[in-house]
């Protein structure tokens, strides 16, 4: 299909997902058949980026409901390969981008984005699309895409759109059905210390150890959090800053229960 779309002159749009489609899935969707003629979605829950002890096993799998979404959405085609298609024998070949894949995430999650980077990587040679669309709120993860395709000169653009959020503020996620309503609520926490980098940014705040001290203390508030980082980062290097200047990334990571959780913001200062 994705050939005879080609051949027609289409220009095709992929969206990468683990299934459980919700509605920021949907606004990837929506991006996509703005952008492209042709719209494929893949549905593969990637074993390789789950380590020991993570949430492989229980990862939620509704297909027949996701292949019903893509339907309404009018997605064309729906690519939702078993493992053993997409990893046949033992996997001797793997992508991984230095630097990028260590810092933030990557110092919780060991090995975690040489199995985004290999998958995606595997998608794009079997998709071939000419755009792919990814969400902001896994802004490490659409930073190292973007890196495997400049680098290896992949012929196709990546687009990463805005975060679809609650009414909390809550990013959409799949893994947000783990939480009971108290964590749920407690989960809202995230955004607000978020909001709070933003209006210090605002005010005129430069120094990013005073803005990651006032967010700390929005999220200790809440007893049932586990803070894994509080983070403010160059968008682009994803390395750490002491001042605010240019376009920066505030990141936080954290567990409720056994949830983890990850939100971010983008604030373009235009400071250099």
């Amino acid at each position: 299909m994705v050939k005879a779309a080609r051949n027609k002159g289409q220009k095709i749009g992929f969206v990468p997902t683990m299934g459980a489609l919700h509605s920021g899935h949907i606004s990837l969707i929506e991006a996509a058949k703005q952008r492209a003629d042709f719209v494929a979605v893949s549905i593969f829950v990637n074993p390789t980026q789950f380590g020991p002890g993570e949430d492989f096993q229980k990862y939620p799998r509704p297909l027949e409901l996701d292949v019903k979404i893509c339907r309404e959405q009018g997605v064309d085609l729906v690519f939702a390969p078993p493992p053993a298609e997409m990893y046949p024998g033992e996997n001797l070949t793997w992508v991984a981008v230095e630097k990028l894949s260590e810092l933030l995430c990557g110092q919780f999650r060991p090995g975690h984005f040489r199995g985004v980077a290999t998958v995606c990587a595997k998608l794009f040679n079997i998709v071939q699309p000419d755009v792919a669309f990814f969400g902001q709120k896994d802004a490490q993860q659409a930073v190292i895409i973007k890196r495997i395709v400049a680098d290896l000169n992949m012929p196709l653009e990546i687009v990463v759109c805005p975060t679809v959020r609650e009414p909390d503020g809550l990013p959409m996620s799949s893994r947000n059905q783990y939480l009971s309503s108290n964590q749920r609520k407690d989960a809202a926490y995230i955004y607000k210390s978020l909001q709070k980098c933003r209006q210090m940014i605002d005010a005129g705040a430069t120094d990013t150890g005073e803005i990651i001290a006032e967010m700390h203390k929005i999220l200790n508030q809440v007893p049932s959090m586990n803070i894994e980082y509080v983070s403010i980062v160059d968008a682009e290097t994803l390395q750490s800053l002491e001042r605010i200047g240019g376009r920066i990334l505030a990141a936080v990571a954290v567990r409720i229960g056994s949830t983890r959780l990850i939100d971010n913001i983008l604030v373009d200062t235009g400071k250099r």
